[in-house]
């Protein structure tokens, strides 16, 4: 297949024509303030399963307005001192699986928490969470639910979930709270750049094949949905562009790029048509942190997968001193 996109040169010089509003940072802080205040119960179970090294947990944790969210947390059975500790955000559809799935991150010596994604997980993997709150007029997806407010828009409520996560999990007493990285890919590497941007206690941060980043360049050259979810949207709501990209500024990959000062993995496929490679750019390139991208040049959407999680685990492990 031709390259959908920008190539190099031209790639790597690409910057985002997104605009942050004034209120971005207040808006966050706001938000993530009012969902602490309104508090909630964690509850952390033994899991039900068969494996001998590595101890997994039933977590339930409040996010955004107190929802009960749920994840697993993984642990290496034997543990001499607090682990740093990995949070992983979920691709669109997913939720977060089976107990026994994803163990390289904990039999890497790592606690690893995989948050189930709201209202998600029945595209391609299981989820438990729902999302207790409707929307106005949305196309099927979750790209549009609530777009022409930002209060009620649901990436609101997802990003919250992700930081509370990490509120949820940073007291316990075998986590160093000082080591604290967040991945994802696709729609979780969206996310775990909107944690980091938001979260200072993120340290470091490994987007994979990020969506939800500079969402009016994504729009015009994403040849698969879910962008295009927000193109049928304004098919029929013809007027309402101008509004539905002002909430969609303060969700956008790159304006939290431009907050984060975590270290940096990046990767991107350069023949990606659903993540359409200069949008990642667009991130990557407004990033304020330490930063590196890693390019698949032969790949989709698919980007490095085992490759690149070979890689996170080698940079995380230098970084973060796991021997």
């Amino acid at each position: 297949m031709p390259f959908p996109d920008l190539i190099q040169p031209e790639l790597g010089t690409y910057i985002s024509h997104v605009t942050m509003p004034k209120d971005f940072a207040q808006f966050w802080a706001s938000t993530i303030a009012e969902s602490r205040n309104v508090g909630g119960e964690v509850r952390i179970v033994p899991a039900q399963t068969t494996l001998k090294a590595i101890q997994v947990f039933d977590v339930t944790f409040p996010g955004f307005g107190g929802h009960p969210i749920k994840g697993w947390l993984m642990v290496p059975r034997q543990r001499d001192a607090r682990l740093p500790l990995v949070v992983q955000f979920i691709g669109y559809g997913g939720g977060r699986g089976l107990a026994h799935e994803q163990l390289h991150w904990a039999a890497s010596g790592f606690a690893y928490f995989r948050m189930d994604t709201r209202g998600q997980g029945s595209e391609w993997s299981v989820g438990a969470t729902p999302d207790p709150i409707g929307s106005t007029s949305a196309v099927p997806g979750f790209m549009t639910r609530g777009v022409l407010d930002k209060n009620d828009y649901y990436y609101r409520r997802l990003f919250t979930d992700g930081v509370r996560a990490i509120d949820a999990l940073t007291g316990l007493d075998f986590i160093d709270p000082e080591r604290i990285a967040v991945c994802g890919d696709s729609q979780g590497g969206g996310i775990s750049l909107a944690v980091a941007g938001i979260d200072p206690r993120v340290k470091a941060a490994m987007p994979d094949v990020p969506f939800l980043c500079d969402y009016p360049r994504a729009v015009e050259k994403a040849l698969r949905d879910p962008y295009g979810e927000i193109v049928c949207f304004l098919a029929q709501h013809r007027e309402k562009k101008a509004a539905v990209f002002q909430t969609l500024n303060y969700f956008d990959g790159v304006n939290f790029a431009r907050r984060s000062k975590a270290s940096a993995l990046f990767s991107v496929g350069l023949m990606d048509d659903i993540c359409p490679p200069s949008t990642v750019y667009g991130a990557f390139n407004a990033y304020a942190g330490e930063k590196t991208i890693v390019e698949y040049e032969f790949n989709n959407h698919e980007g490095g997968q085992g490759y690149q999680e070979r890689k996170q685990m080698a940079w995380l492990s230098k970084l973060f001193r796991v021997a």
